[in-house]
């Protein structure tokens, strides 16, 4: 199946659980196809990801990463340091917060490539670099990053199964006809007519410094990630021993909440602009690629926007191939746009500031 393909970079090793699984063969006269999937997408599919494979574009450039990672790990120095030569007052307080966020936001998305196993070809080394990166570098669990993130590339959009769209309908109503349905069955938790402008002050600052923070420790605890938890407590443990040597208790609490809050304010707006203003439904069981193109849509490129969103503007390739080094979703995009227009499927392609309008 193209999820199993799409997935595993380790094949051989995945298919040894999956023996146990096996209950027998399809008959000669069943289709190997569900009716609700597009029996050429799925072949004309399969021939371009065995073309990405020839031209080598699963392979990770290990430099491009080390770099990535270095200069994380610069930033993260610096705003210790700014603040260790230029003292704590207003100005040396907002540059070393700025450099943090810079710091953290990009280390999420370097996380998120080791999430992928796209790094290093061996699945271990992007395991434990994941939990280096995610749990102590930022202060969450890569597992439960992990177990989140696979659900939502399952099924993008997908009401009750993207764990990413859970705020419908509670905070927000997402999608045209989800939305419809809960106004025919009078349901209403929040005042919907004004989403648009509470969004800025509720999900874009308040994500990661409230409900992240408590989802990550309560499912690291429940689902007894223990590695995870005493990675996590390092960088808790380190944050509040260097800057703490810096700054008053109240100082320091309002230092690292306000890190938090511009950290979640870029982290949404990026995260989302990708998939809110796509279409949101309950699951139609389409193929794999046309699941990916419905609930995605693309930012130009440029080597700001590259950076800035981790090369999540191109999040249809991403989608499609999720162990691709981002460093190759370029040079795959003009396969994938020829994909779409065989089909008559919509490859959009937004600019940066379109896309976060089309979010409100």
């Amino acid at each position: 199946q193209d999820a199993f393909v799409a997935f595993h970079v380790d094949k051989v090793l995945v298919s040894k659980y999956l023996k146990s699984l096996q209950i027998g063969e399809l008959a000669p006269d069943q289709p190997s196809i569900e009716p609700t999937k597009n029996e050429m997408m799925v072949r004309d599919f399969r021939e371009l990801r065995d073309t990405v494979e020839k031209m080598g574009l699963l392979e990770p450039n290990q430099l491009f990463f080390f770099l990535h990672l270095a200069h994380i790990l610069l930033l993260d120095s610096a705003a210790w340091l700014i603040l260790f030569y230029f003292g704590t007052s207003l100005i040396p307080f907002v540059v070393s917060l700025l450099v943090l966020t810079i710091s953290q936001v990009q280390a999420s998305w370097l996380q998120h490539d080791l999430g992928h196993l796209s790094v290093f070809r061996k699945t271990k080394w992007n395991h434990l670099l994941h939990k280096f990166v995610m749990c102590h570098l930022i202060g969450a669990s890569a597992k439960w990053w992990t177990l989140l993130h696979s659900q939502h590339h399952a099924k993008p959009n997908c009401f009750s199964k993207d764990p990413d769209i859970d705020m419908h309908p509670f905070l927000f109503t997402l999608g045209k006809k989800l939305s419809v349905e809960l106004g025919i069955q009078k349901k209403k938790y929040m005042p919907y007519n004004h989403q648009h402008k509470y969004f800025f002050i509720t999900l874009p600052p308040l994500l990661f410094p409230t409900y992240f923070h408590c989802h990550t420790f309560y499912i690291a605890y429940t689902k007894r990630y223990w590695v995870d938890l005493a990675w996590m407590m390092t960088f808790y443990i380190r944050f509040f021993y260097t800057f703490g040597s810096l700054l008053e208790i109240k100082s320091l609490l309002a230092y690292y909440f306000i890190f938090r809050m511009l950290e979640s304010s870029w982290f949404v707006w990026v995260s989302q602009m990708n998939h809110i203003p796509m279409d949101i439904y309950y699951d139609k069981n389409l193929d794999w690629a046309s699941t990916q193109l419905k609930a995605t849509c693309n930012v130009e490129q440029s080597l700001f926007n590259d950076w800035f969103t981790g090369h999540l503007n191109f999040q249809i390739e991403h989608h499609l191939f999720p162990t691709m080094p981002r460093h190759n979703y370029w040079k795959v995009a003009p396969l994938v746009k020829s994909l779409c227009a065989k089909h008559g499927i919509e490859y959009q392609c937004k600019p940066l500031l379109t896309a976060f309008a089309d979010i409100v």
